[in-house]
């Protein structure tokens, strides 16, 4: 089984993923999201259509699967072409994982945000808006503590919490001469941890990452990753949650409020792995490369090749 993995052949992700396809038989190869490219040429009859998506020298439609394992930044014109030649993949017969649509949404904390809420999730109080006034306001309205968050980011990058009144109007002002989008939620007081709740296909991993120095989790920023229990209820909430945003491997984070309380605050559509292998010492690469063959299969048989 063939798998192209969009991403750098240098990541440490790759490298892994790699070791376990050798290990497995199964033949992987990087190619950048940069060097996407697509022909159409009505001249040339194939068996899947006119169209072809590239990646270099790579011919993306001869591959049984294709794994995102990478976003990486551009103009709003690169991102929605590389989406919709991923889309145009999709229709050709080739797995993507994850697929376009999930992508899109879960790269969107807006979107992200919408579709918890309509699954039913417990998500913090939110507001997003474009001009420093409206979230001014919002900021009284979400108890005078909030987080700015920029609505495309991982990794606990640029996001802000804000207490005070004025430092937070001039946050805001210099976010809307950017042009940018101002996504806010309420602060959640907890106890210095979160919960990574790994969802590879029907398998959910989970580990605590507590950070006794930043209110910010994330492995990132110096938080340190301990094994947990994923019992039924987690497993339950973090599948409905990369449900409600289309991925079959996501990562989704829990914060437990003071109070016991539990909120979805992300759920990662591109999510690593790193931290959680090693506490919990699992082979997450071989993990994702079978659920990866079982997804080409059921697309197959879907498709009824």
């Amino acid at each position: 089984m063939r798998m192209a993995v969009l991403g750098t052949s240098d990541s440490w992700y790759f490298r892994d993923l790699a070791r376990a396809a050798q290990e497995s038989g199964r033949q992987l190869v990087a190619v950048p999201f940069e060097s996407l490219s697509s022909s159409l040429d009505p001249s040339k009859r194939r068996d899947r259509g006119n169209l072809d998506v590239r990646s270099g020298e790579f011919n993306l439609a001869t591959f049984d699967a294709v794994i995102v394992r990478t976003m990486p930044p551009g103009s709003l014109e690169q991102v929605v072409f590389r989406m919709n030649a991923l889309a145009r993949l999709e229709l050709l017969g080739i797995a993507i994982v994850n697929p376009p649509r999930s992508l899109e949404a879960a790269v969107d904390k807006y979107l992200t945000s919408a579709l918890l809420d309509q699954a039913g999730l417990p998500t913090p109080r939110t507001y997003v808006c474009q001009t420093a006034s409206d979230a001014i306001r919002a900021f009284s309205l979400l108890g005078g503590d909030v987080v700015l968050k920029p609505i495309f980011g991982s990794e606990g990058r640029g996001i802000a919490r804000l207490q005070d009144e004025a430092l937070a109007e001039r946050a805001f002002r210099m976010v809307e001469q950017l042009g940018g989008v101002l996504y806010l939620q309420e602060f959640i007081a907890h106890e210095g941890f979160d919960l990574r709740l790994l969802v590879v296909g029907e398998r959910v991993l989970g580990i605590r990452r507590r950070n006794p120095h930043d209110w910010r989790t994330n492995c990132s920023r110096g938080a340190t990753a301990e094994p947990m229990e994923v019992t039924p209820d987690l497993a339950g909430v973090a599948q409905r949650a990369a449900a409600a945003v289309g991925a079959s491997v996501a990562g989704v984070d829990l914060l437990v409020g003071r109070d016991g309380t539990q909120f979805v605050i992300e759920v990662n559509a591109v999510p690593g792995w790193k931290a959680l292998a090693s506490a919990l010492q699992v082979d997450v690469a071989r993990l994702v490369l079978e659920h990866v063959a079982e997804t080409v299969a059921t697309f197959r048989k879907r498709r009824g090749r």
